[in-house]
């Protein structure tokens, strides 16, 4: 999943938390704590207006900043400073037992951030995954959070892209800089990032992915308002978009290219596995080494692997794994589907079957929207299917975003059910709403979109509850799911080995075709996309494993008295926190049970 903000880099790498709705989490109980937490909150959301927006808070939407510049990461460490000296300053024993949970995970995450700093993750502000480039694109397209409904959101529109030039010169200045140091993205990154950007340039306007908002003008707005917007969107994009756009394409193909590296792994980089053990600690808010992670992928790889032996001989195959793989991927029975309303139909079709035993296992659900949609024709290409949160007031639903490219070509193998359960419900969609619904917690931790290992654990962990919710009683779709989980273990061995062991890029692409079924274009994306945001992978199955593994330990411990539901509840109902925190507080409820 894509959380709310669609680049991660530099400071905004650095973030927070998540949250649920339940009557027994409390009010902040220290007034004073309280004040400090929510003026943490709206300060922050002053220095990354982008998370503002994307919560549908739309104080800040003419804004855009130049996050890559000396002035904003000063700024923003001497922000994370002063407010964990704040929090510091209350003595953790004298708290509630809320305050308390608040007060472990702010001092958690300020830490990580502010650890995050001395690394300079700027030198390389953008790539092929995770871009401000493109998250501008999916804004300014009126697809995405920021709204176009006034003629002041228009208006606001215009401020905050007007600032993309200023912010594309400090990302060239920065990649210089990285190239002065040593710090630089590999050449097959570099490649791909090219024509992402050259795409978005054009030379009539109206055929511009930014002109998307006039198309669709309101039909209230008066003449002169549509007169007045036509002409400032077609001199934005003509001025301002589009020569950014080409800027920073023909930067990287003529001056950065030639210096970017042949190696895959962070470990090539001057102090890159310093910096790779910082993202995985950020990425798993653990203490787990690289080695320990490899190892642990090693072993869920192979365990995985025998299943989907059993499950091959059941189903009569005669041949080898890897011919089962070939099978699933070019069998035309598995591609049923004619058009892109077919594949989403059949995601629909996931959900009602799922929702009686649904109920049963979740007594908390959200009132946040929901939605399933195709995703948007100019990302479709490089996109994963993702969740894109609603907004806390209900005005923008959750949306399950499925990238469809050629109908016929979709694959019912490649995990649909598994894809539904994490994607959107009960995972993302759950979690997140749940979260951003519950006015009892602080804020910062109900609106920020950080917590990867916890985030993504327990959309990962949901995947595990396919039987139990009624599904994977076809084989072929058990397998999909299958292949799903051995794919976040691979991560594991593929990540570190990438960073730490020199695996190459093209090693790593032959262990991922080797151990699932996945296409050579598909196994190619995922490393890279390993390459682009190292240790990112990993919070998957690191997560998933420690909610499997205390829902296990407690079923032991209680016997009869376990009830799932409750279980869940537990998990989701104060949001998300470090994998640490979490295990001290889901301990901490057992025990009283």
């Amino acid at each position: 999943m894509k959380k709310t903000v669609l680049y991660i880099f530099a400071a905004a790498i650095l973030a927070a938390c998540n949250q649920p709705k339940t009557t027994s989490s409390s009010k902040t109980d220290n007034p004073e704590l309280a004040k400090v937490f929510d003026n943490y909150f709206e300060e922050s959301l002053k220095l990354y207006p982008l998370n503002a927006t994307n919560i549908g808070d739309n104080r800040y939407n003419d804004q855009l900043p130049n996050d890559g510049s000396v002035e904003f990461l000063t700024k923003a460490q001497a922000f994370y400073t002063n407010y964990l000296a704040q929090v510091k300053h209350f003595n953790r024993e004298d708290l509630s037992e809320a305050d308390q949970l608040s007060y472990d995970i702010f001092t958690y995450e300020a830490q990580l951030a502010l650890d995050g700093f001395k690394h300079h993750f700027e030198y390389m502000p953008f790539n092929q995954f995770s871009a401000l480039p493109l998250a501008i694109g999916q804004l300014g397209s009126g697809s995405g959070s920021q709204p176009f409904k006034t003629v002041k959101d228009y208006n606001d529109w215009l401020k905050r892209v007007s600032a993309f030039s200023v912010w594309a010169d400090t990302a060239i200045s920065n990649f210089n800089k990285g190239i002065k140091a040593g710090v630089v993205l590999p050449k097959a990154l570099v490649v791909k990032t090219i024509p992402e950007l050259q795409d978005l340039v054009v030379a009539d306007p109206t055929k511009s992915l930014f002109y998307g908002p006039i198309t669709n003008l309101p039909k209230d707005f008066s003449d002169a308002d549509k007169k007045q917007l036509t002409e400032a969107y077609t001199r934005a994009i003509t001025t301002v978009i589009s020569p950014t756009y080409k800027k920073l394409s023909d930067y990287l193909k003529t001056e950065y290219l030639p210096h970017a590296r042949t190696t895959s792994g962070y470990s090539a980089l001057p102090d890159g596995v310093a910096k790779y053990a910082y993202l995985v600690k950020q990425q798993t808010t653990t203490d787990k080494t690289p080695e320990e992670i490899y190892q642990t992928g090693l072993k869920e790889v192979s365990r995985i692997r025998t299943i989907m032996d059993s499950i091959k001989t059941s189903v009569g195959f005669k041949g080898d794994l890897q011919a089962f793989f070939e099978y699933m991927k070019t069998d035309p029975r598995f591609t049923p589907y004619k058009t892109p309303k077919e594949v989403l139909n059949a995601f629909e079709n996931i959900h009602k079957r799922m929702e009686p035993n649904l109920k049963k296992m979740f007594n908390h659900v959200p009132k946040t929207p929901f939605e399933i949609r195709q995703t948007e024709a100019f990302r479709a290409a490089s996109a994963s299917a993702e969740y894109n949160a609603g907004s806390a007031d209900g005005s923008r639903p959750g949306i399950f975003y499925v990238p469809i490219l050629d109908a016929t070509k979709f694959n019912i193998t490649s995990g649909m059910e598994s894809l539904f359960l994490h994607e959107a419900i009960p995972g993302h969609h759950y979690q997140i709403s749940l979260t951003q619904e519950n006015t009892s917690l602080p804020k910062f931790r109900r609106f920020d979109a950080g917590e990867n290992a916890y985030v993504e654990g327990w959309a990962l962990y949901c995947e595990s509850l396919g039987k139990e919710l009624g599904l994977y009683t076809d084989p072929y779709q058990y397998m999909g799911a299958l292949g799903d989980e051995i794919h976040r273990a691979i991560r594991l061995v593929v990540d570190v080995a990438i960073h730490t062991k020199n695996m190459t890029r093209e090693q790593a692409i032959k262990y991922m075709m080797d151990n699932e079924a996945i296409s050579e274009q598909g196994a190619t994306a995922e490393i890279e996309r390993y390459m682009a945001i190292p240790g990112q992978a990993l919070g998957y199955k690191i997560g998933a494993l420690k909610i499997r593994e205390l829902r296990t330990k407690y079923e032991k411990q209680m016997g009869s008295k376990f009830n799932l539901a409750e279980f869940h509840n537990q998990v989701l109902k104060d949001g998300a926190m470090p994998l640490a925190v979490f295990e001290a507080k889901m301990n901490a409820w057992a025990t009283k049970q």
